[in-house]
């Protein structure tokens, strides 16, 4: 069926030429139309709404179709416009600084000679031993005011009696522990007042270095 012989006369009538002819095959065409046409369909849809194939893609796929159903959103700006911002107003309080509490100046180092805490000036009675020890004072250089720290001191530790005596032991007007520590001035140590005063400055030299030193280490832990 698909193939047809020709009849050519040639100008021998005895002998006829044959030749075969091939018909063009109808599905081939059809085919090659088909293709052609779904290719220029596709490129249309496509120029026309790129977005076409992604409504096919279950990710962008809801119940309301294509966008949800929403409608396409238009923004309109018409003449200008202007944003006015308003500071709210308030006031601010200083607090008044509280008036310093006055403080009271730190006492002077017993190595200093001097105290916070300045004793009042003493007068040695005639014969007596403060006026021993003012003498005594003087000759190592100090001045009254030396005097007036010993006076405190000594009026503190022992009320200047020659005898006095705690329970500890100390003994003497400078309070000496033990007493017997004085024997380095005298062998009359407990019932001379002299004797004690001379141990007492010494010692007071040695660890105060002057009778305001001794005066300020007393007032500050009650001992010297």
């Amino acid at each position: 069926m698909g193939r047809h012989l020709s009849v050519i006369e040639s100008g021998n009538a005895t002998t006829p030429t044959i030749r075969r002819v091939r018909k063009p095959r109808p599905r081939a065409r059809v085919l090659f139309l088909f293709a052609f046409t779904a290719a220029a369909a596709f490129v249309l849809v496509t120029i026309v709404d790129p977005y076409s194939g992604a409504t096919a893609s279950p990710y962008f796929q809801s119940a309301g179709g294509r966008f949800a159903g929403q409608a396409t959103q238009v923004v309109q700006v018409n003449g200008t416009y202007a944003n006015t911002i308003v500071r709210e107003s308030y006031t601010v309080t200083v607090k008044p600084k509280p008036v310093p509490v006055p403080v009271v100046a730190a006492k002077a180092s017993s190595k200093s000679g001097s105290s916070s805490s300045a004793p009042t000036a003493a007068v040695a009675s005639p014969g007596s031993a403060q006026e021993y020890a003012a003498g005594a004072v003087a000759s190592r250089g100090w001045g009254g005011d030396q005097y007036n720290c010993l006076v405190s001191l000594w009026n503190k530790e022992s009320g200047w009696r020659v005898t006095a005596e705690n329970g500890s032991g100390a003994y003497g007007i400078p309070q000496a522990l033990p007493g017997s520590k004085m024997a380095s001035a005298g062998a009359d140590w407990a019932t001379n007042a002299g004797t004690q005063i001379e141990w007492g400055l010494g010692y007071i030299t040695g660890r105060y270095g002057t009778p305001c030193g001794a005066w300020a280490h007393s007032v500050d832990s009650g001992w010297y």
